[in-house]
């Protein structure tokens, strides 16, 4: 992320308020020379909330303006995404924003032509800028969050992927309730499990009968199917532990059978304590 690319562009027109919002989107992912910008139109549309021909036809005409250029093209699960650079050059050609200077003489008591730079108890210097002066410069949002926005939507749309696909809409609202459902309460894998549980079991569903993906998620219908889930999950734990508390039997009785216990097993066992290596050895395996 750039302020400073992102100062520059709010500073000048752009000609309209879907121009503006798309090309401040954009200078957000910028580097400081407006390089390395990397999302897809689809990324714009669902963050900018403008619809996709306006995005697409916004992009094209700032490629033919000259404000953005493609730099190169970023592998992606759907094929790849061009990489954009916005051309800070042009970008300050453009129209500034701020009112033009109109001199009206001198007056008395002149006004001061920038804030005042305050004053504090012990007399010390205050601030240059008022908060809401264009020159002030926000402190920026950490990469540590971004990162962890990106992997919401990631995750959001691959638990939607699980759903049926003649029966989501308003992909939008469904993603937004997804990512509320996780960061509430839900672990992603959970979710997904009772998404592909509902596709399996309505299955050859009439449409008098489907549930279109907005309303069951607004209607937390995957509850149900998430506690199906984890108490099959629990299941087959205690069935796993069941499995390794017999293998740990035969080793301590030095069964015959252990001859069939794999390197693999043994290592779990040995990780788990339920075993030592001089047992797994006196037993006639190998650690």
């Amino acid at each position: 992320m750039s302020w400073a690319v992102a100062n520059e562009c709010a500073e000048r027109r752009f000609g309209s308020a879907a121009r503006k919002h798309i090309i401040m989107f954009l200078a957000d992912k910028a580097s400081d020379d407006g390089s390395g910008i990397w999302c897809s139109k689809g990324t714009i549309q669902r963050h900018t909330e403008l619809s996709e021909s306006t995005v697409k036809r916004t992009i094209i005409d700032f490629l033919r303006e000259g404000i953005l250029i493609e730099t190169g093209r970023r592998h992606c699960k759907n094929g790849y995404t061009v990489i954009y650079r916005i051309v800070l050059e042009r970008v300050a050609a453009l129209e500034p924003t701020a009112e033009p200077d109109i001199e009206t003489g001198v007056t008395v008591n002149p006004v001061q032509p920038e804030p005042g730079t305050g004053s504090t108890v012990n007399g010390g210097r205050g601030s240059r800028w008022t908060p809401n002066h264009p020159k002030t410069i926000h402190k920026p949002p950490t990469h540590k969050r971004e990162a962890a926005e990106e992997v919401e939507d990631i995750e959001a749309e691959r638990i939607l992927a699980a759903y049926p696909e003649d029966r989501i809409r308003d992909r939008r609202t469904s993603l937004r309730l997804i990512t509320a459902a996780v960061k509430a309460e839900v672990e992603p894998d959970d979710l997904k499990q009772a998404v592909k549980a509902y596709a399996k079991e309505s299955e050859g569903y009439t449409r008098s009968k489907v549930c279109f993906s907005d309303n069951w998620f607004k209607m937390r219908r995957w509850e149900k199917r998430l506690a199906q889930v984890q108490a099959d999950r629990k299941k087959v734990r205690e069935a796993e532990a069941k499995g390794r508390a017999s293998l740990a039997e035969w080793i301590h009785e030095r069964h015959p059978l252990c001859r069939h216990i794999t390197n693999r097993q043994i290592e779990d066992l040995i990780a788990l304590k339920l075993v030592t290596p001089e047992q797994v050895c006196a037993a006639g395996l190998q650690v």
